[in-house]
């Protein structure tokens, strides 16, 4: 069975003023489907052909997994982001709070983090395999499970994320990135 590109879990023009709908035609609609089209064409007739995405980004090196990981970080960072922005709650709002201090405090953490993430990649919130929370950087397409982190929420710092509404003004569109993040969908992690 063929990867597919996912559906935006809301209308291209429902993250402006913060991500363009221009932004979101380009990274979903080109950048994303070329992950989705090379994986396909590269798993065909190999051991990784019929598993989950989550396998291959788990066990597959090389070409399989740039492509597979990307396909999946960016699956994941649709899903972190929504127009109605908000902040976290409950039992994450508590873990939050116990490991950075306060949600400011994560933030500001966050922020440096993903504005020092140098050159192309991803900054994560995770729950680690202690059950902590940590922000982690990656490069290119790596992926936090492949260390046994559960993933709970992305900011992709690749510069086609945002060359288009910021230029090369990261810290402008982390800003603007607080300002949509889904809090449901990653409490929803953070609960798994």
């Amino acid at each position: 069975m063929a990867f597919e590109l996912p559906a935006l879990p809301y209308a291209k023009n429902a993250l402006e003023p913060h991500i363009s709908a221009e932004t979101l035609e380009y990274h979903h609609g080109k950048h994303h489907q070329t992950y989705v089209t090379k994986l396909n064409g590269l798993v065909e007739g190999t051991e990784f052909e019929g598993k989950s995405l989550e396998e291959i980004v788990t066990s597959s090196t090389g070409g399989i997994f740039n492509n597979a990981a990307q396909h999946w970080n960016h699956s994941f960072y649709w899903n972190c982001l929504s127009p109605k922005g908000g902040q976290p709650s409950g039992a994450l709002a508590d873990a939050i709070n116990a490991e950075f201090g306060s949600f400011d405090a994560f933030k500001e953490q966050f922020n440096t983090s993903a504005a020092g993430n140098f050159g192309s990649g991803w900054t994560w919130l995770v729950k680690a395999k202690d059950g902590k929370l940590a922000i982690v950087n990656t490069s290119n397409a790596a992926n936090p499970m492949t260390d046994g982190a559960t993933p709970l929420l992305t900011c992709d710092v690749w510069e086609h994320a945002y060359y288009i509404d910021y230029r090369n003004s990261r810290p402008n569109y982390l800003k603007g990135f607080w300002e949509l993040v889904n809090w449901d969908f990653v409490g929803e992690n953070f609960a798994k």
